[in-house]
């Protein structure tokens, strides 16, 4: 049987579930209210694009080593997220500029969907070696096997970057302050104003 579609949880959700709870973190928010929200997410969701297929590239022409530099923002968190990445070479070069809007997502679920997204992207350029740079803690150090991954929600997308990071022959895990990491933070919500 083949997994539930996340469009469908959320209009299950907003039809079946008393939502009693979040109406009274909320003061204002009605039921109904919240239904329609809801029905708005799954509605986004439905509307995503569906990510490209990896192409491969010619691996003579792709630098062996980049650097990855990966964010997440989410108005709200959970609110409108979105993921963003940028690739550069040793000398400070962009390689690529990524950013994918999410609908609604919390940060730490926007903070691995931008290192997903970068880590594809160096994947399909056939990058050998690779420096992500990241200011989430949390990203970082979960990665690192610091810190345990508690979240459910988060554990897959842990799962998935762990798998194609060892697809890499040379990996460095750093955070860096949020100062250190504007141009994948300026994707990450340009992926949110505009959609992408």
């Amino acid at each position: 049987m083949a997994p539930p579609d996340l469009a469908d949880i959320l209009r299950y959700i907003g039809r079946e579930e008393p939502l009693t709870g979040t109406v009274r973190a909320f003061p204002g928010l009605t039921r109904e209210d919240l239904g329609r929200l809801l029905e708005a997410a799954a509605s986004r969701l439905v509307a995503l694009p569906p990510e490209p297929p990896e192409e491969p590239r010619d691996t003579a022409e792709a630098p062996s080593s980049l650097r990855l530099f990966s964010d997440g923002a989410a108005r709200g968190n959970p609110g409108p997220a979105g993921a963003g990445a940028v690739l550069m070479d040793a000398e400070g070069r962009v390689v690529a500029r990524l950013g994918r809007f999410l609908g609604i997502q919390t940060n730490n679920h926007a903070e691995y969907m931008g290192l997903l997204l970068g880590l594809k992207h160096a994947r399909s350029l056939g990058v050998k070696e690779l420096e992500v740079l990241a200011d989430s803690e949390l990203l970082i150090r979960q990665l690192q096997g610091r810190y345990q991954v508690k979240s459910p929600t988060l554990r897959p997308l842990y799962e998935e970057a762990s798998a194609l990071l060892k697809q890499f022959s040379r990996v460095k895990l750093t955070h860096v302050p949020r100062e250190k990491n504007k141009a994948a933070d300026e994707m990450s919500n340009r992926a949110i104003d505009e959609r992408m």
